[in-house]
């Protein structure tokens, strides 16, 4: 799998370069998910820009990514979700579980408020 990552100070940009999200795919962006995960970043961004298909384990792999990203308060956004996906992720109903924006821009922006909610909640408690 092909795929680039860039990893800023609040959070990482994941792209995978590959056309198709698909069975043959999706361990290997599992693993890698958690891998960077794992390195202890909270907050990952993946920028599907370049894919333009998933099935249902493409979306299974991002379910993965949105779990162990929110399990200790950080946050899992889809930037750039082209037609095809988009469509597969509401027919899913996963509109509901994703944060999805429409540029790395907008994921920058809702971390950058997701970290300051975070802090606001500590000092309350």
């Amino acid at each position: 799998m092909k795929y680039t990552v860039d990893k800023k100070e609040q959070y990482v940009i994941f792209t995978p370069m590959e056309e198709k999200l698909d069975s043959a795919l999706s361990p290997i962006l599992k693993s890698e998910l958690l891998t960077v995960n794992a390195e202890g970043y909270d907050n990952l961004v993946i920028d599907m820009s370049h894919v333009k298909y998933a099935d249902s384990s493409g979306l299974s792999a991002l379910l993965v990514g949105n779990r162990e990203f929110g399990r200790d308060g950080g946050i899992f956004i889809i930037a750039s979700p082209q037609e095809h996906v988009m469509k597969l992720i509401r027919i899913s109903m996963l509109d509901k579980v994703f944060k999805i924006v429409d540029s790395i821009e907008e994921a920058a922006e809702a971390i950058f408020i997701h970290e300051i909610e975070g802090r606001e909640h500590e000092e309350e408690d």
